[in-house]
């Protein structure tokens, strides 16, 4: 009985160095994160944390606003914009890491409104809403600060619409606003992105045909700010995996 003693002490303490170690190794990482991808980013983050350790801490906004911060030596050690423009940005005047800029996702444009057969009713499929003129306000992104906005004017541009319903367009700041407007009632309907309808029970839309607008590439880098972060590098390499394109996937985006 004695003489197990030592060995059951030796045992607990393995066990101990081994939580305390697990504790020191844990650590934080700041990531700046495109609206759109603000569910799908919560889930990656939980899972990244479940898996590593790590802390993961998201900020959410517009990819423009996120890059201006970021050019301004805002904190953050990743950006994942919502376009390709931004994140080349970063690594053209030296604020990633080279070689780490990578795409995580492809978005899709949905043309929504909360009322049901609004847009997807017998005689305004296929965006033919636009047309009809019956309604008085549609909600965009920012086209010069969220990709979203951009590929939604594109769009309207597209079906020569843009000119005869700029009266009615109202912009938010984010894409989460614009769709905070279709929510709320501000406006009637309004392009957002699939992602945030994509768990959304009744209303109706139109998932905008990929060709119609530039391809919403969503790119990430690692910044230099990161460069020497264990908890930076190991979120970059968690957002690779199978396990986190299974949740982007979920969320309505492709995946290459």
């Amino acid at each position: 009985m004695i003489a197990r003693r030592p060995m059951l002490i030796a045992a607990l303490s393995g066990a101990l160095s081994l939580m305390l170690g697990g504790a020191a190794f844990a650590g934080e990482t700041k990531v700046a994160v495109a609206a759109n991808f603000t569910d799908a980013a919560k889930e990656i983050a939980a899972r990244f944390k479940a898996k590593t350790g790590h802390d993961a801490t998201l900020s959410f906004g517009s990819s423009g606003q996120f890059y201006t911060q970021i050019a301004n030596g805002a904190p953050f050690e990743v950006f994942l914009s919502a376009d390709v423009e931004r994140p080349q940005k970063a690594e053209a005047e030296g604020l990633s890491v080279p070689g780490s800029r990578f795409t995580y996702a492809t978005g899709r444009l949905v043309l929504y409104s909360k009322t049901p057969g609004l847009v997807d009713g017998p005689n305004t499929k296929g965006g033919a809403v636009l047309k009809t003129g019956k309604f008085e306000k549609l909600s965009i992104a920012d086209p010069k600060a969220a990709p979203y906005g951009q590929a939604a004017v594109e769009t309207l541009t597209k079906l020569k619409l843009y000119d005869a319903l700029k009266p009615k367009i109202v912009q938010g700041a984010s894409i989460t606003q614009a769709f905070q407007y279709v929510q709320t009632g501000a406006a009637e309907l309004g392009f957002v992105a699939l992602s945030q309808v994509v768990g959304e029970q009744g209303g109706s839309r139109w998932v905008v045909p990929a060709a119609d607008h530039t391809p919403i590439e969503q790119q990430a880098v690692l910044l230099k700010t990161g460069a020497n972060s264990e908890a930076a590098k190991a979120f970059v390499a968690f957002l690779k995996s199978g396990e986190a394109k299974a949740i982007i996937r979920r969320y309505g985006y492709e995946v290459r």
